[in-house]
């Protein structure tokens, strides 16, 4: 049987009847009887969860299938219908064998230079050996890969880029080649240059976006997603390395600092960002409502973040909207979100895939 729904559909602001046939959405009322799901209220796609983790949590890495199924289904739960998995060192495809789990777009694993990242997160390469991995992380996501673009050096005790520049530029450029973006994880200042100049396409944290690297961003149209709900712990690590790294504790906790004012300024310089939680490392799963606050609370009109957060971000990932013929992956609240943050907690009704959610 069909099912009927009526509300405003966003973003055309629009109040109209729909049903979901196979899966799919349509406006146009289709033969037979028909249940009605929802006859009020306003109607959005799915929310995107554009950095997370699934198969890693605080307490470790999950390689068991329910494991993973039970993050995505916390991700499921805040209404995060479409995720994007930014590195996990776990084979979690089987999560988008499911019907009953969000839409699952992955990085393959980090790849990072030898002892320049967490141990056993990301593979380990050296310069040279950069564009090679890169092509069989590419093989192993969907259309996306991600580089760590700086971390801690032992040697300066401080964040310093991982990579070379014309090593960069060798890289994402084979990566663009071959039909894939490339995510970049950049907490400093220093990376960003020889990142943006490359073509890097999703710039993941940027807490280093300073005036020089917001204007470069915007002109080559690279994205960012800020995460700010992670970057909340920055203090926390500071003061995990302020005895062995006193420079790069001193060097977090300002990046910190400034966190909220430079996501403000490249969002008013016109660099796109996207909603992410980076859950799985410090944070669990399902954050996406929080990091959607974050956002406006740094400054960002709600109406762009709620964008952003949906309809844009599922743009940007490759899915369309609320539009004839799209998949049915939306979810109905009281009230206008991009007006009212709270009805984001209550939704009225979730549809995956064409299902209603219990």
């Amino acid at each position: 049987m069909a099912l009927h729904l009526r509300g405003v559909f966003l973003p055309d602001e629009t109040e109209r009847d729909a049903w979901v046939v196979d899966g799919r959405l349509t406006f146009d009322r289709p033969g037979g009887d028909a249940d009605t799901i929802a006859s009020g209220g306003w109607i959005i796609p799915g929310l995107v969860d554009a950095h997370c983790h699934i198969g890693m949590s605080p307490n470790g890495f999950f390689p068991e299938h329910e494991d993973q199924a039970a993050m995505a289904r916390l991700n499921l739960g805040a209404g995060a219908l479409l995720l994007r998995d930014a590195g996990s060192p776990v084979d979690n495809r089987g999560v988008q064998q499911r019907d009953d789990l969000p839409r699952l777009i992955r990085a393959g694993r980090h790849i990072a230079a030898p002892r320049r990242y967490i141990r056993e997160l990301g593979i380990e390469v050296e310069p040279e050996n950069l564009v090679a991995e890169v092509e069989k992380q590419v093989a192993q996501g969907d259309g996306w890969i991600k580089l760590v673009g700086d971390w801690v050096d032992r040697g300066l005790g401080d964040l310093a880029p991982l990579w070379p520049d014309d090593v960069l530029a060798a890289a994402i450029g084979r990566a663009h080649e071959l039909g894939a973006r490339v995510a970049a994880h950049v907490f400093g200042e220093d990376a960003l240059p020889g990142l943006i100049a490359a073509g890097i396409d999703s710039i993941e944290h940027g807490t280093g976006l300073d005036d020089d690297n917001i204007a470069a961003a915007a002109a080559a149209g690279a994205a960012v997603v800020p995460t700010l709900i992670n970057i909340d712990n920055f203090p926390q690590i500071a003061l995990g390395g302020e005895a062995k790294f006193p420079a790069y504790a001193a060097h977090m906790r300002a990046l910190f600092a400034s966190s909220r004012e430079r996501i403000r300024t490249a969002y008013e310089a016109g660099v796109p960002f996207y909603t992410g939680t980076d859950a799985g490392g410090s944070l669990p799963h399902g954050l996406i409502r929080d990091e959607i606050r974050a956002l406006v609370g740094a400054g960002i009109p709600q109406a762009d973040v709620v964008a952003q957060a949906s309809w844009r971000g599922r743009e940007w990932l490759g899915l369309p909207g609320l539009v004839e013929g799209a998949p049915a992956d939306l979810v109905v609240y009281a009230a206008d979100p991009r007006r009212d943050l709270g009805t984001l907690y209550s939704p009225q009704r979730t549809v995956l895939r064409g299902a209603v959610v219990a």
